[in-house]
């Protein structure tokens, strides 16, 4: 009987896999397997916010095989040497898997190939992380776009498929020993952030159901109101594959809200075409500006800590802390305040984002950070977010703030973005500090140093 081993990467579902669904349909028995990768759990893949998402996911993911006749297989190790075993013990004549953008993830795809080879199975390699796969909308003068509106443009004219349903029933080859889906204490000894959402294919499902019902007809209106919490929150399930972006993509085109949607979606394509381009994107300047960062522990750790005494900055980098989570519009103020206001690189807030987001997907997360500290696609690199006027767009009654920042909690109207503007006395109840920077200043700064450079 012909076998296939899916392995399973960052696709974590069963609903439009094509990987999956390939398996299926085209060999008698089907053996899933997920490796945990040592190389990535040393890194900030195994931070715990990833790692408890992860797990939820896998134990989502093992009890729909099982629903479909199969169950997950969990190893430990390389994830080539793994899939090899596993293809041995079965007799196997195919490995699948979804493609990526990584350097990492072509690189184990790459050694897969090598593999593969003399041991006689058949690699197969489908989309399934993107809706538009890198490369495959490209201009005529090079091999990626590096400005988002004409990806834009090329991205929506691709022609899309119908989501696969989930596949049943599969089959499941004898003898092979399944393994477990560890706990987070077996994988790390730190919890994760306290008001974590779960993860899995059938939370995701939960969750895009009810941004359609309720999120998605306001979205364009809404989506940076900071205390509304109006964005959609489905950026770890596209980052895990607990849901396909193309079905995502299916489910609101055509629907009020679904085009402002639509394009964080092709957001997220056209970071992942700009790091297959350049593999070395999470290392060095896409545009390099000639920054001599500052280096300040005592600066760097108050924005990590959310006590710069800019409230509006200070909410976010605690929602952060708290929910593995940040509003986006918090995001670009955050990073901006870093890499302008306080001038340091951006690769230190990068790797502090990729520790705590849930969501932190590797193009998402670097090809962001660049473009707000202007080293990466940004058409006018040189922008500083004032945060005062950002909090009084953004968040006009201060609900936000207190959301997140309690000292602040009391303190009444407009005074919540600008404490320092309170009496002596109040400001003394508040364990609150005062400006780390003054911002008009070191923005003033930032702009000198970046014409020098």
């Amino acid at each position: 009987m012909s076998c296939a081993v899916v392995l399973f990467t960052r696709d974590l579902r069963v609903r439009d896999q094509p990987a999956l669904a390939a398996a299926a349909r085209e060999a008698e028995r089907v053996l899933p397997l997920f490796v945990l990768d040592e190389a990535l759990l040393r890194g900030s893949c195994g931070s715990p916010n990833r790692l408890s998402f992860l797990l939820d996911s896998l134990r989502d993911l093992d009890g729909s095989l099982r629903e479909r006749g199969g169950q997950l297989v969990v190893r430990r190790g390389d994830p080539v040497e793994e899939a090899l075993r596993l293809a041995g013990e079965c007799g196997a004549e195919t490995i699948h898997l979804s493609k990526d953008a990584s350097a990492y993830a072509r690189r184990r795809l790459e050694r897969l190939a090598v593999a593969c080879e003399p041991a006689r199975v058949r690699l197969r390699a489908f989309p399934g992380v993107s809706v538009v796969e890198p490369g495959a909308a490209a201009p005529q003068s090079g091999d990626h776009y590096r400005v988002f509106t004409p990806y834009w443009r090329a991205w929506s004219g691709q022609p899309r498929h119908a989501p696969l349903p989930a596949p049943q029933p599969l089959r499941f080859p004898s003898g092979v020993r399944a393994g477990r889906v560890p706990t987070l204490a077996d994988l790390t000894a730190g919890p994760p952030s306290p008001d974590l959402p779960r993860g899995g294919e059938g939370a995701a499902r939960r969750r895009l159901e009810r941004w359609l019902r309720s999120g998605l007809g306001r979205y364009e209106e809404r989506r940076d109101e900071l205390a509304a919490d109006a964005t959609s929150r489905l950026g770890a399930d596209l980052h895990f594959g607990c849901l396909s972006p193309a079905a995502v993509l299916a489910r609101v085109e055509g629907r009020p809200g679904g085009e402002p949607f639509a394009r964080q979606l092709c957001w997220r394509d056209f970071h992942r075409q700009v790091l297959a381009a350049r593999p070395d994107l999470p290392r060095a300047d896409y545009r390099p500006r000639g920054d001599r960062w500052r280096r300040s522990g005592r600066l760097a750790e108050a924005w990590r800590d959310g006590r710069t005494g800019y409230p509006i900055v200070d909410a976010g980098m605690r929602q952060l802390a708290r929910e593995g989570f940040m509003h986006n519009r918090a995001r670009m103020v955050a990073a901006s305040f870093l890499t302008k206001t306080l001038y340091h690189d951006w690769r230190l807030g990068a790797a502090h984002f990729a520790a705590l987001l849930a969501d932190a997907d590797l193009a998402s997360n670097v090809g962001n950070w660049q473009w707000v500290a202007g080293t990466g696609n940004d058409t006018r690199p040189n922008r500083v977010l004032n945060p005062l006027r950002q909090a009084r767009r953004f968040d006009p009654a201060g609900d936000y703030v207190r959301r997140y920042v309690p000292e602040l909690a009391g303190v009444p109207g407009r005074a919540v973005h600008e404490p320092w503007l309170l009496g002596a006395a109040e400001r003394r109840t508040l364990d609150y500090p005062g400006p780390i920077v003054d911002h008009e200043q070191a923005a003033a700064e930032f702009l000198e140093r970046r014409v020098a450079g």
